[in-house]
C-alpha cells in the first residue's frame, strides 16, 4: 500500500532551520506532484508548498517564499522541505501529500495520499 512518511519536526528558535524529509513508497512517484500542507490549532489545513512530478516547477504560500524551499529526489522516492528564518506563526503539523500529475492544485481535497504528520515548533 502507499505510505507517505515524514521527519524532521522538532522545536527550533525563531530564526532557525528545520529539513523536513517524505519517503514515498508503493507508489510511482514519478508520477505524483508532491506537497507539503500545515496543520495549525483553530485552523484549517493549508497550503504551504509543492513540487511538480518533474521537478521543473516549484509553488509556494506567499508567507514563506523566499524562507522554505521544496526539493525532490525521483531516484529516491524523497521529497524535502527546507525551512529557513522560522517564525512562531510557521508552528503546526506538517504533512506531506501525493497527488497523481494531471494537473496541478493547492487544495488539500485533491490529494490522494498523506503521511502523518510531523510537529515543528517555533518558540519565540
Amino acid at each position: 500500500q502507499v505510505q507517505l512518511v515524514e521527519s524532521g519536526g522538532g522545536l527550533v528558535q525563531t530564526g532557525g532551520s528545520l529539513r523536513l524529509s517524505c519517503a514515498a513508497s508503493g507508489l510511482t512517484f514519478s508520477r505524483y506532484d508532491m506537497a507539503w500542507f500545515r496543520l495549525a490549532p483553530g485552523t484549517e489545513r493549508e497550503f504551504v508548498a509543492a513540487i511538480r512530478w518533474s521537478g521543473e516547477n516549484t509553488y509556494y504560500k506567499d508567507s514563506v517564499k523566499g524562507r522554505f524551499t521544496i526539493s525532490r529526489d525521483n531516484a529516491k522516492n524523497t521529497v524535502l522541505l527546507q525551512m529557513n528564518s522560522l517564525k512562531p506563526e510557521d508552528t503546526a503539523v506538517y504533512y506531506c501529500a501525493a497527488r497523481r500529475a494531471i494537473a496541478f492544485s493547492t487544495q488539500p481535497y485533491n490529494y490522494d495520499y498523506w503521511g502523518q504528520g510531523t510537529q515543528v515548533t517555533v518558540s519565540s
